[in-house]
């Protein structure tokens, strides 16, 4: 568990990381948090929600993805442990799951009373279990580049909807690559270095004459052609970094917090 409570918090906000995901992912290493390693789009989520006075909360899956049984009781224990301890019973409790994280989100929604849940790169478990009612408000935060989930989110809306229960989507799209991408995203890359993985990229094609990824990141041989370059130091600390934002370039399955004004505003409109 990591967490961190701004001045007079207005509510409480839950976050499930995805597979491989650590709650340390989502806080900047400091002399408090010495393994935090503060990935670009988890940090930015973070202290979005503390600029808004939701103060935050994150877990570590005990595997490598999220199960969503005993471990779904367990967490909800943990959940309901921490906010009695802090005296937030009376506070609005919301969360945002992204991938794995999702899926686990939707079930736990079924166990906890959130005020709106937001369902990052995931459509949810809604084909495999019963849907109170009360279910609540439900943001889909996804990327239509992946087709697949894209169809099975209209589905689950329309289901949610049926059944009277307030849902929205918000869709990500790519984007182009500039020079200075990197080094606006990555906390510690310096703006020349992040100039020449640009020239890097487009000399390899990794890029079209556009600025886009012609691949998801994970499948761009980038990390190889780094080695082999001779001209380009990166931190070894920052390649997860690094992989992250050209993921979210790509758009087809990666945490985002380019839109956080949405996922926030949802939360803030249903607390009532």
């Amino acid at each position: 568990m990591i967490w961190q409570i701004p001045d007079s918090p207005k509510a409480v906000l839950f976050l499930a990381h995805g597979c491989n995901g650590r709650a340390v992912n989502f806080w900047d290493r400091s002399s408090k948090c010495p393994k935090c390693i503060g990935l670009p789009e988890e940090r930015l989520l973070v202290l979005h929600a503390l600029t808004r006075k939701f103060a935050v909360l994150t877990i570590s899956s005990s595997r490598r993805c999220w199960t969503l049984r005993e471990e779904r009781v367990i967490v909800k224990d943990i959940i309901q442990w921490w906010v009695e301890r802090h005296k937030f019973e009376k506070l609005p409790l919301v969360a945002l799951g992204a991938s794995s994280g999702g899926y686990f989100v939707s079930a736990l929604a079924t166990n906890l009373r959130f005020s709106s849940v937001a369902l990052m790169i995931a459509e949810g478990m809604f084909d495999q279990m019963d849907i109170p009612e009360d279910y609540p408000p439900t943001l889909f935060v996804h990327m239509p580049k992946d087709s697949y989930r894209q169809r099975k989110i209209g589905e689950y809306m329309e289901v949610l909807r049926n059944k009277g229960i307030d849902v929205a989507e918000v869709e990500c799209m790519e984007f182009p690559l500039s020079r200075n991408f990197l080094a606006d995203r990555v906390p510690g890359l310096e703006q020349a270095v992040s100039g020449k993985l640009f020239e890097l990229f487009r000399d390899k094609g990794f890029i079209d004459e556009n600025g886009y990824m012609r691949n998801d990141g994970r499948a761009t041989h980038w990390k190889e052609a780094l080695r082999e370059s001779k001209a380009i130091v990166l931190d070894k600390k920052l390649v997860l970094h690094v992989q992250e934002e050209l993921n979210l370039a790509f758009a087809y399955h990666e945490m985002t917090s380019l839109q956080s004004e949405q996922i926030f505003k949802w939360f803030e409109t249903h607390m009532s």
